[in-house]
């Protein structure tokens, strides 16, 4: 039997009969336009915005309790033993464990389903998968908040007994392991890959699985990202449902432990701004890192422009 990848790369590559040629050279840059200053400044105007609060939060987790009192723009002599203070009373390196363990269960758990239903609304035809896929998408409509109560009596074990997970891993990771925006994401990426791929592994006897699995994934790597850092963005910032289904600090999130950690430190706005960068630091390194894939995943899944 021929190998399946060899047969599929011969198929997937080079141009198909009639096929118009490949653009030589990428089109040239837009010039500028004296028409499109108010355009400019507009932008220019929103990055001020958005970006002077997370300045201003940096510089005050930099100041001293004094300087913070005073309302002083700039710390005279930056202050870098706030972040440890601050990761040492508010018990950061518990809150910031449980957020990591949160974030890589509930990524595996998203990934997982939303691979299977993205690609069975995609490439396998069945009765009624239109219907699934509206009432799927209707769900988006729904906000998160109103969710919460069947949620927990779900978690509690009030309409399915499986016991009580209140206050475990479970509870905090299981609910949201779908999630219909990731679904139809990874659904609009499935269905741009091309039928002769799936032909050609047809005719080398593969099945759906061995397609999924040996054409599919490998292919899908931005859309995997993109999926696993929006996952992650909403994981990490979690605070109101591991608020409502905890009552102890052993799998409480970074957010619930910031709101711990401001009751408690009250007029300490340095050591409060200080555990905020804290929290905030981990998703922006992720996001560096993963900036393309994410671009892509989204540029590929049918929702550009």
């Amino acid at each position: 039997m021929r190998n399946l990848g060899t047969r599929l790369g011969r198929t997937g590559s080079g141009p198909r009969p009639g096929a118009p040629d490949a653009p030589a050279k990428l089109d040239a840059p837009m010039r500028f336009r004296a028409s499109h200053i108010p355009l400019y400044l507009a932008l220019l105007l929103g990055a001020i915005v958005s970006i002077t609060p997370f300045l201003f939060m940096i510089s005050t987790s930099l100041m001293t309790l004094g300087e913070t009192i005073n309302r002083r723009a700039l710390p005279d002599v930056p202050q870098w033993a706030n972040y440890t203070e601050a990761w040492t009373n508010a018990s950061f390196d518990l809150y910031f464990r449980n957020s990591v363990i949160l974030s890589v269960v509930t990524i595996a758990g998203v990934l997982f389903t939303s691979t299977l239903a993205g690609y069975a609304f995609a490439r396998i035809r069945f009765p009624g998968r239109n219907v699934l896929f509206t009432i799927l998408l209707s769900t988006l409509m729904i906000p998160g908040t109103v969710t919460f109560i069947p949620q927990f009596l779900l978690v509690r074990g009030d309409i399915i007994p499986w016991g009580n997970w209140l206050d475990t891993l479970p509870a905090l990771t299981v609910p949201f392991f779908s999630t219909a925006f990731i679904i139809f994401l990874f659904r609009q990426f499935f269905a741009e890959i091309p039928n002769e791929l799936w032909d050609a592994a047809r005719l080398d006897g593969a099945g759906h699985w061995r397609f999924l699995a040996q054409v599919v994934i490998p292919m899908s790597r931005p859309v995997l990202t993109t999926g696993a850092l929006l996952t992650f963005v909403n994981t990490w910032n979690e605070f109101l449902w591991p608020l409502l289904v905890t009552y102890t600090a052993t799998w409480r999130p970074l957010g619930v432990g910031l709101y711990t950690f401001i009751q408690e430190a009250g007029p300490e706005t340095h050591l409060l701004m200080a555990g905020s960068v804290i929290t905030i630091v981990p998703v922006l390194i992720v996001y560096f890192f993963t900036q393309k894939q994410f671009t892509e995943g989204i540029a590929t899944s049918g929702l550009k422009g």
